[in-house]
């Protein structure tokens, strides 16, 4: 596949445990409790108080698990605020999907929720509120899952990058986490650029060694333009799912688009002599490439190459039957300004800007709300997607991986994903088959366009 096909498709070191060691290891089948708290940080040069975390003082951590075993992860919620947790990307059972409303009831101060499930997927995925998503997400309750392979893939080792911004005034504190105007086009973009809450973290790999970089945008907002600074690397997974086709990395003067709630892996080759660097490079409007992260390389070189990787075993999602899948449509616009939501107790901007076939989400605790569609479990569905607005929407499915098969814009390469980037006024086909029964939310991933109407769901029996 040629360069462009795949940009325009996609649109034992100290760093090892990802977000400066802080990890938890939860596959292992006992319970790991997780504490949704206020939490403190130092995001500029002075601490930002009234944050939200699973520590007191530190970003959400890294939970690892492994695909096959069992993961308990009891959420209890110490906020004044209702909330509930959803894992991005994973093809678990309904019930524990984590959507206020529609698969739980949402938990209230003081309340436990023991989410229990069995990843079928190794990848990159991640987890955040969805209820009282825009403050909770924008205040930092966004972290990544990273479920391992049964067998490792020989990497020397691995760094996790999460990409997030703040809105901060000029003392540090958190101004309004979203804007009508915002709302009503690309979403309100934060102006302080984090990865793992830091200002261009260095992390330490050996030199010469093979890393798997993972970077999740987990923003509320921002779709970013990625390319590395390095010598040899290549796209190894894309949203939690191994890439089967050779692929070109992007450039700077090709970036890969990366949108709200999308993954991708690297494999990277760190260079040979000490203190040299591989960096990940952004493109953010009005602003010259910078660095968001980078890779530090020390001691004596290993001397690896990407040769030594064998494939990433693909994970066991069925592959649609094309010709014999039924066709279902969706249109994503704007919306007249109407009543308000009725989101309960999660949380209202307090308008409607956005629809799905031309009506808006009438909120999380809406009575009588149906299905924007019913699929047969079991059987295979093309789901056509038109954007009918100027924005881009990262349309992402809870639940299910379907595959991208056709745009009236650009080539897509097959890549197994859960998150779709729409274009502007673009139309995409993407198939997938239906084997995992409940009711799916289905939405945009600009957290704004998702809280204004831009949401619904879809039912598997």
């Amino acid at each position: 596949m040629k360069r462009r096909e795949f940009l325009l498709g996609s649109g034992a070191a100290a760093g090892a445990l990802g977000l400066g060691g802080y990890s938890l290891a939860a596959g292992s089948g006992a319970a790991q409790e997780l504490t949704i708290q206020s939490a403190s940080f130092a995001l500029r040069n002075q601490v930002t108080t009234g944050m939200v975390s699973l520590s007191p003082d530190a970003p959400p951590p890294v939970l690892y698990g492994r695909q096959g075993e069992v993961m308990r992860l009891p959420v209890r919620n110490t906020l004044p605020d209702y909330t509930a947790m959803h894992w991005h990307g994973m093809r678990i059972a309904n019930e524990m999907d984590g959507v206020p409303y529609l698969t739980q009831m949402p938990m209230a101060e003081g309340e436990l929720f023991p989410y229990e499930f069995t990843p079928p997927d190794a990848g990159t995925y991640w987890y955040h509120p969805h209820c009282m998503t825009m403050e909770q997400m924008a205040h930092g309750l966004t972290g990544v899952m990273v479920i391992a392979e049964p067998e490792d893939p020989g990497f020397d080792s691995e760094q996790v990058i999460n990409l997030r911004d703040f809105r901060l005034d000029e003392d540090g504190a958190f101004l309004p986490a979203y804007t009508a105007r915002g709302a009503t086009r690309a979403g309100t973009f934060g102006n302080v650029q984090t990865a793992n809450w830091l200002d261009t973290p260095t992390y330490e790999h050996i030199a010469g060694g093979l890393v798997r970089l993972r970077v999740v945008n987990t923003d509320t907002t921002r779709i970013y333009k990625l390319h590395l600074q390095a010598g040899a690397a290549r796209i190894i997974a894309w949203d939690g799912h191994p890439v089967e086709i050779d692929i070109a990395m992007p450039r700077a003067d090709e970036p890969l688009l990366v949108g709200p709630g999308q993954r991708v892996d690297f494999a990277v080759v760190m260079p040979n002599d000490e203190g040299e660097a591989v960096e990940l490079m952004a493109k953010l409007p009005g602003q010259p490439h910078r660095a968001m992260a980078r890779l530090r390389a020390v001691g004596a070189s290993v001397s690896r190459n990407l040769q030594e990787l064998k494939p990433l075993p693909v994970n066991p999602a069925a592959r649609p039957d094309l010709a014999n899948a039924e066709l279902h449509e969706f249109v994503f616009g704007w919306t007249p300004e109407g009543t308000v939501p009725n989101n309960g107790f999660c949380g209202s901007l307090g308008y409607n800007f956005w629809s799905i076939n031309r009506k808006p989400w009438p909120g999380d605790a809406a009575q009588d709300v149906g299905p924007l569609a019913t699929l047969q479990l079991g059987k295979s569905y093309v789901l056509r997607l038109r954007n009918e607005s100027p924005n881009l929407h990262p349309i992402h499915l809870h639940g299910l991986a379907f595959v991208p098969i056709k745009s009236n814009q650009r080539q897509l390469p097959p890549l197994m994903t859960d998150t779709m980037l729409l274009l502007k006024d673009e139309v995409v086909e993407i198939a997938l088959v239906a084997d995992n029964p409940g009711d799916w939310a289905f939405h945009c991933h600009v957290i704004e366009h998702q809280k204004t109407g831009l949401t619904g769901f879809i039912r598997v029996v």
